[in-house]
């Protein structure tokens, strides 16, 4: 036994590293044993350890995950010849030594002098020129066209990468040789996403290629081809709803087979009934998918390694502040990416306390305009009738009290970005003049008559809906088109839930230094009172509890007791024991509102009179108490559902 491992690709490329009975620590950080210059790694990355019965992989929590033969793992016992892919780093372990199994030999090269009979270029290959295989077969041999298109792409499906390019290349060939008015190639994409590519015989044809979903999902769960050559007049097809509306005469699909596993199939049909596929069609659409199929399967795997590459390399590069690694969050990072290096108005909705204007400060830190100022204002925060001074300044005596010229936001950000934060509440007089700034980019001063031109990049966010605005009358059609360029939804909190961990160790850390406190842990049962709240305050709000944890907190470890009441009055998660105070007191809340409810027959503002609480904050309990259904179904409920006090908020 000789354990160790072979680098085959990455960094360490040809080195091999046996292996001892110390555990093997992979990762970028220097401390690893095994320490790889490589971004897209983790620090500490994975664990390879030894096993009573050999040797295992561990994965540490990194952030692009381990693969074992392709396929992510969290932990798994370690075969002699597995394949393991960290980063741009692969390794293949071995476990047996060379001559412990049959294997491939060494090579020995003989230099004794040989006379040469025949020399052959690659390129003059007899079989690799078709043309001259076939030129003995009469013309119209249909054997011949067959060999010549086997021979083609047999040819050309290895020295095309491109997948769309390939899937062309492919169907063309095809419909040389099989009577198909439609084609189709489906992938399924081994957990990389489905790709679906349709083509008509006739190319200049824009119309979508419709295919039976019927009968490729037959093909695919049964791994074998089908040909239906009288579809009207066959049992098998008359029932088919989607081969009946299209009018299919004629149909083939064959499945797509690598290393005995189904990754898509080919899918052919006609509506003419002269061109009726055979037999001999299905052999040899079977013989084309064996030749394609690994073609088809590398060319759709190196175009998702590099849209994966791209979408690293964007997240890696990309400059912010913003907290989370959760699919939401990673989508708003890749947009991020792709809108900061552009001129674009950008518009930011999304429910306050999302974070806004940190994307849009992201967006001015990766911009062209970094070095530029950076001018945000808050546009509900300023009465009206001084927020047209504040963006475009005033001349001296322009109004009462304007002692001095001043220079407004937008002359103070001139060659950087001006962010108007909630610019849904400005008014349309100022709506206007913001129109001109964006169309003409100028403006005048209040009390000025000489325009003044600018040169900044605009991004503007709101929480309220533009589109209803522009409805009702209270936003400007035509602004909000100039606005709405580039649009990015910032996602809220509840649609985030993976990023509530590392979102509150954040704020712990960052709040105990403001108050100059020592850092406190959070518990497992106050972490679970977090993730299963729904936050409607979104990230402001989880900061906002954090904070008062901290301040409440009696110990070392923030405890359920130590959040604000609303998270407790929340279901525990499973697995979470909730303590006997917190439940008996989540008991007798319910028990207090099902009482008042009861009395004032359903009335919600009769309940909260009864109960000395706001009938809003009433609203809030039986949201979080979960008390919907039981108070649907109680009599006095019934009898005043129809009543504005009876709805359930």
């Amino acid at each position: 036994m000789n354990p160790r491992i072979q680098v085959i690709a990455g960094p360490l490329k040809d080195s091999v590293l046996v292996l001892s009975e110390t555990d093997l620590s992979i990762g970028r950080d220097p401390s690893n044993l095994l320490s790889i210059t490589d971004l897209s790694l983790s620090r500490r990355h994975c664990m390879l350890a030894r096993t009573e019965n050999g040797f295992k992989i561990s994965d540490l929590d990194s952030r692009n995950g381990t693969f074992v033969n392709g396929i992510a793992v969290k932990e798994r016992a370690l075969l002699h010849g597995d394949q393991i892919s960290i980063g741009d780093s692969v390794f293949v372990f071995w476990l047996k030594d060379d001559g412990d199994e049959s294997g491939p030999g060494p090579v020995e090269f003989d230099d004794r002098k040989t006379q040469a009979t025949a020399q052959l270029r690659p390129q003059d290959a007899l079989y690799l020129q078709p043309e001259r295989i076939l030129q003995d077969l009469p013309v119209t041999s249909r054997l011949g066209r067959n060999l010549n298109t086997l021979l083609k792409i047999s040819r050309v499906v290895h020295t095309i990468r491109n997948l769309e390019q390939l899937q062309t290349e492919v169907l063309d060939l095809i419909f040389e040789i099989v009577p198909a008015e439609r084609g189709a190639i489906l992938l399924d994409g081994n957990g990389r996403g489905r790709s679906e590519f349709g083509r008509h015989r006739l190319h200049a044809s824009k119309h979508p290629v419709g295919i039976s979903r019927t009968i490729t999902n037959q093909v695919l769960n049964q791994k074998m081809a089908i040909l239906g050559a009288d579809v009207p007049g066959s049992d098998d097809f008359s029932e088919v709803d989607s081969l009946v509306d299209a009018s299919v005469r004629s149909l083939l699909c064959v499945p797509l087979t690598v290393f005995d596993k189904v990754t898509g199939c080919i899918y052919l049909d006609t509506t003419q009934a002269a061109s009726r596929f055979d037999e001999e069609h299905l052999q040899l659409v079977t013989a084309i998918a064996g030749i394609s199929a690994v073609a088809l399967e590398n060319a759709g795997r190196l175009q998702w390694l590099e849209q994966e590459n791209l979408r690293l390399t964007t997240e890696i590069n990309l400059d912010h502040n913003m907290i989370g690694e959760s699919a939401p969050m990673k989508a708003v990072y890749q947009l991020l990416s792709r809108v900061a290096p552009t001129e674009s108005t950008v518009l930011i909705e999304g429910a306050s306390g999302t974070g806004k204007e940190l994307a849009a400060r992201a967006i001015h830190r990766n911009s062209p305009r970094s070095s530029k100022p950076f001018v945000a204002i808050n546009c509900a925060a300023i009465p009206d009738g001084l927020l047209e001074s504040e963006l475009f300044g005033h001349e001296r005596g322009a109004f009462t009290g304007a002692v001095a010229q001043k220079k407004g936001r937008f002359e103070i950000a001139q060659g950087g970005v001006v962010f108007l934060d909630e610019i849904g509440e400005m008014a349309p007089v100022l709506q206007v003049k913001l129109l001109r700034v964006l169309q003409e980019r100028e403006f005048e001063r209040v009390g000025g008559v000489h325009p003044l031109k600018v040169d900044i990049r605009l991004i503007a966010a709101t929480n309220r809906n533009l589109e209803e605005a522009v409805r009702v009358g209270t936003f400007r059609k035509d602004l909000y088109y100039r606005l709405n360029v580039v649009s990015l939804v910032m996602p809220a909190l509840q649609d985030r839930l993976d990023d509530i961990a590392p979102l509150a160790e954040h704020f712990v850390a960052k709040l105990s230094q403001r108050h100059h406190t020592k850092p406190k842990t959070i518990s497992l049962a106050a972490m679970g009172c977090l993730v299963n709240y729904d936050w409607p305050g979104n990230v402001r709000e989880l900061e906002n509890a954090i904070e008062r944890a901290l301040v409440m907190s009696e110990s070392n470890v923030i405890q359920p007791e130590d959040l604000p009441e609303s998270l407790l009055e929340k279901e525990v998660p499973p697995g979470i024991v909730e303590g006997r105070y917190h439940a008996a007191l989540k008991e007798a809340k319910r028990h207090l509102i099902l009482n008042a409810m009861q009395e004032a027959r359903g009335n919600y503002t009769e309940a909260a009179r009864l109960l000395g609480v706001h009938a809003n904050y009433l609203h809030r309990l039986i949201r979080n108490l979960d008390l919907k259904k039981a108070l649907q179904s109680g009599p006095g409920f019934k009898n005043n559902q129809g009543t504005s006090s009876g709805v359930i908020m």
